[in-house]
């Protein structure tokens, strides 16, 4: 996630005032960082939770209560630490003004909580959130793994309707929740294909899995050829390509591969310090914007080229909010709005209860 972040100019944007050839490196590296994209992550948490509620069965509405308390609580302080710290960037970049007035607006504060567009990655959460509601569906995909194949079926009734809403309700304030709607219905598919990768993990021996590994390389190959096609056109016109049908399915479907990959090669040994560090992943998701913004006022202004501006926002960004996480964790007050922690009133409770 930094690193897709950073091979991008401040405003989000394909580096245009930058000549195509010092946008190549940049828009390469991105098409590789890019296929671990938000999917990839939607799917991981969804096959961590079916695994979690093999070992400890409960019913739906103890584990909605559970992850409302884990994701939503802590998505909550996040939104209002953004919510206030925008106004540094905004104030940096010229548009303090507007952000100031959107503050005042409920329209606002509404978007920020159900869409999670107070910062540009904070869509992760609500979107987990509406999709877990969903996990019996994905238990029937375990069970039965061709259930994975409905993310056809989801990824193309995204791809029919996604301009039809755009054309639609272009300009109204319905466009963001009729959009991220649709998104969760199509993205069931990707809940269920965790499911099927599950399911085919417990049904398969690792000779079995090895006998994937092949094609599946082989498929997730083709699929990136096609991303590069896409990012050439990115790289010539200084602009993103949200038109080309071969680059969408290549995008959407490679998080599965990904996985699938994942699911071949479980059986390796793994260094334990991948284990150690994952723990800390969901923190560097929450505050990467923090450190991220820091780097792009700093650059502000100055003529970096956009391959000198990644490595410097990177180099910054990375180790600073890994740091900044540790921090967090090290205390029982702010552990737990990194996910390091159990929440305070729960924490207050059991001390009360061993009194």
């Amino acid at each position: 996630m930094v690193g897709l972040h950073v091979t991008a100019d401040a405003q989000g944007q394909p580096f245009p005032e930058a000549d195509p050839a010092a946008r190549l490196a940049p828009m390469v590296l991105r098409a590789l960082l890019y296929t671990a994209r938000t999917e990839l992550f939607l799917m991981i948490s969804i096959l961590l939770l079916l695994m979690a509620l093999t070992r400890r069965p409960r019913s739906y509405a103890t584990m909605m209560v559970e992850q409302s308390r884990r994701l939503l609580i802590p998505f909550g302080v996040w939104t209002l630490v953004y919510a206030g710290y925008n106004l540094l960037k905004a104030t940096a970049f010229g548009y303090e003004a507007q952000v100031v007035a959107a503050l005042a607006q409920p329209v606002t504060w509404l978007g920020y909580l159900v869409l999670g567009d107070v910062k540009y990655h904070m869509h992760f959460i609500p979107t987990l959130f509406a999709l877990l509601l969903f996990f019996p569906l994905f238990r029937l995909a375990e069970r039965r793994p061709v259930l994975g194949l409905t993310i056809v079926l989801g990824l193309l009734l995204k791809q029919v309707l996604d301009p039809v809403i755009y054309r639609a309700l272009w300009g109204t304030e319905a466009l963001g929740y009729v959009v991220r709607g649709l998104k969760v219905l199509s993205y069931l598919g990707y809940g269920m294909a965790a499911g099927a990768v599950l399911g085919l993990w417990r049904r398969s021996t690792a000779e079995e899995r090895a006998g994937w590994l092949g094609p599946i390389v082989v498929i997730a190959m083709a699929l990136f050829t096609l991303k590069l096609i896409a990012t050439a056109q990115v790289v010539a016109t200084g602009q993103w390509v949200f038109d080309n049908p071969f680059a969408y399915w290549a995008d959407y479907l490679m998080p599965v591969a990904l996985l699938l990959l994942c699911l071949c090669l479980a059986h390796k040994a793994w260094p334990q310090w991948i284990s150690q560090l994952s723990r800390y992943a969901f923190g560097l998701y929450l505050c990467h914007p923090i450190f991220l913004d820091l780097a792009e006022m700093a650059l502000a202004g100055r003529k970096v080229p956009p391959i000198q501006s990644i490595a410097l926002e990177f180099a910054w960004t990375l180790p600073m909010t890994t740091l900044f996480v540790w921090g967090l964790s090290r205390h029982a007050a702010t552990a737990w709005t990194v996910g390091l922690g159990p929440l305070p009133r729960l924490r207050s409770m059991r001390g009360l209860q061993k009194a």
